[in-house]
């Protein structure tokens, strides 16, 4: 790794004056929580990104390191940089909350630490009253933050132990007991809408009781391990986070209206979460971009997945983020065969490099004779080829003997050809965006079509 730049220590310097002094006018003046929020993941961004180059060595002497083989002179840099990315933001929830909650504060304790009040014996054995604080609000961030740690203490140990996928899949459903637990005795809804066709047959609700937790849970386990899913080029962890990040905020946006929505103290807790991820991301993302200096790690999937189900889940608006993780939903039913072993799944699925031409194709997964494909996997594929879902090589016999790995990079491969691993992660990330403003229209306009009003 290297020390800063002149230009880089003078940019982060100035961001970090600019943001500091947010803050402290922030304190004095009472002022909104949000923009506390700003100018905390600013700084979040400051410290992520000097961190990153300051620990890289630590991360290879304790042989957290590995080389990226899409380079024709593959070297060894350092990896799991996600876990530097995960602290810092942790430690932004927690310097946040006395800005979150300032107003509370102040009213609660007279002035917050007025001299003039008079403390009586009882408070010495049981303590302030405090009848007027929103410790529901309070326990919202307490156990998000739960949350996000134990899932950030999962990514650690695959990064350390090389987990195998079927031993941690179900781990982030137990990380997350506790914030079911909260959901449980806080809000506790367990309805949802009926479609206008179907409200003849099944009514206007349907109580979905214990399975509508064991989705929240699914979630839970789903959003984690589609980041981690996606991936194997530089940059696209990361940036595909960054992304659905901006979109989940732009649609916590439109809940904030003057008139004061119902929803809106849901959106800003979530907004409240997803700018100090935007931050350590954004910085994370300067140096794992092509050509990667850092690998993210394990780490940095789970940690930013967990943090999308949290605001999703303790924000209400779980169904709408699935239509954020539609690309992510599709990689993970097209990878289907093989992560079930319907079709054999090599170790690593990542896009081949071709040194000679410096581009990217897709990876294959080769068939031996000694033990051949299912004839009606075979069957299948070939009709996937057709379709141009997939590329196959058969043999004199017409037994498929390769096939293109089922991931959506490859696939994207498959439909444009050899591309640059830069290139290759930027039609993506387009794709990924243009697909989420797709699925925000679709919640806010076409919806109008199947229910009567859009709760914004």
């Amino acid at each position: 790794m290297r020390d800063l730049k002149s230009s880089e220590t003078y940019s982060l310097a100035v961001l970090s004056a600019v943001c500091l002094a947010i803050l402290v006018n922030a304190w004095k003046s009472n002022g909104e929580p949000l923009f506390s929020s700003l100018a905390l993941s600013g700084l979040a961004f400051v410290f992520c990104y000097t961190l990153v180059l300051w620990t890289g060595d630590v991360f290879m002497k304790r042989g957290y390191k590995g080389r990226d083989m899409s380079k024709k002179n593959p070297t060894e840099i350092p990896e799991t940089m996600g876990l530097v990315c995960a602290l810092v933001y942790l430690l932004a929830i927690i310097i946040f909350l006395p800005f979150a909650f300032k107003r509370d504060i102040v009213e609660v304790t007279s002035g917050a630490g007025n001299k003039d009040r008079v403390l009586e014996a009882q408070d010495l054995e049981h303590g302030r009253f405090l009848h007027r604080f929103p410790l529901e609000k309070l326990a919202s961030y307490g156990f998000a933050y739960a949350t996000i740690a134990s899932e950030t203490i999962l990514g650690i140990l695959d990064d350390s132990f090389d987990m195998r996928w079927r031993h941690k899949f179900f781990i982030p459903a137990f990380a997350a007991l506790p914030m079911l637990g909260l959901y449980f005795v806080d809000f506790g809804v367990t309805h949802v809408v009926v479609p206008l066709p179907f409200r003849p047959y099944f009514g206007e609700l349907i109580d979905m009781g214990g399975f509508y937790y064991i989705y929240m849970a699914a979630i839970c386990i789903f959003c984690p391990n589609s980041i981690n899913m996606l991936a194997g080029i530089n940059g696209i962890e990361v940036a595909q986070s960054i992304v659905i990040a901006f979109l989940i905020v732009l649609n916590d946006v439109l809940y904030l209206s003057p008139e004061g929505h119902p929803a809106a103290e849901s959106h800003l807790f979530s907004i409240y979460l997803l700018l100090p991820l935007i931050g350590v991301s954004a910085a994370l993302l300067m140096h794992n971009w092509f050509p990667a200096k850092v690998f993210v790690g394990d780490t940095y999937c789970y940690f930013a997945g967990i943090v999308f189900a949290v605001v999703g889940i303790l924000g209400h608006f779980s169904k709408t983020l699935l239509l954020l993780f539609i690309p992510q939903i599709f990689n993970f039913i097209y990878s289907i065969p093989q992560l079930f072993h319907l079709v054999p799944c090599p170790r690593h699925r990542l896009p081949k490099f071709n040194a000679r031409t410096g581009l990217l194709e897709p990876s294959v997964a080769t068939f031996a004779e000694e033990k051949p494909l299912h004839p009606m996997v075979g069957e299948v594929m070939k009709m996937l080829h057709k379709l141009k879902l997939m590329r196959i090589k058969v043999d004199s016999a017409e037994r498929v003997t390769e096939s293109s790995n089922f991931t959506i990079l490859n696939l994207w491969l498959v439909w444009r050809g050899p591309l640059r691993e830069d290139r290759l992660a930027i039609e993506i990330l387009i794709m990924q965006t243009s697909v989420g403003l797709l699925g925000l229209w679709i919640r806010h306009s076409l919806a109008l079509l199947l229910f009567t009003v859009d709760n914004r």
